[in-house]
């Protein structure tokens, strides 16, 4: 009697464990289906020729200026109080090459030993690639 009961109670979990993976397997072959449909229901993709060109004078290049300082009250600003979007109202240096001169002489280059060498680099590789 245990016999059978039991070959019958490994039928019955086979049989569920092949009903609920069929039922998973639907299920995703479902979604697939579905998420076709909806593809297919899509606007397709930009052509190359829809794409925005270059205009005809070429690139845009970057503008380079040096503007007049402002000076900042002592007590600071609010944000209510600020002007413009962070020029707060400065205006273009008048003396273009000198004031980018000065701004830029305030550059060091660095001297010294530099950083210590990596294991395995050649003994004067103090600086780096870059020096």
């Amino acid at each position: 009697m245990g016999m059978t009961l039991s070959a019958h109670t490994s039928i019955s979990d086979i049989a569920w464990f092949l009903v609920v993976g069929l039922a998973v397997v639907g299920f995703l072959l479902g979604g697939f289906v579905l998420g076709k449909r909806v593809r297919n229901k899509e606007p397709a993709p930009p052509t190359a020729e829809s794409q925005p060109h270059l205009p005809d004078g070429g690139a845009v290049h970057e503008v380079r200026e040096e503007r007049e300082p402002v000076e900042f009250p002592a007590e600071g600003l609010r944000p209510h109080e600020m002007q413009g979007y962070g020029n707060f109202g400065s205006t273009t240096h008048s003396h273009q090459e000198e004031a980018r001169a000065e701004r830029e002489s305030g550059y060091e280059h660095p001297e010294g030993p530099g950083p210590h060498p990596q294991p395995g680099s050649p003994p004067d590789s103090g600086r780096g690639a870059h020096s």
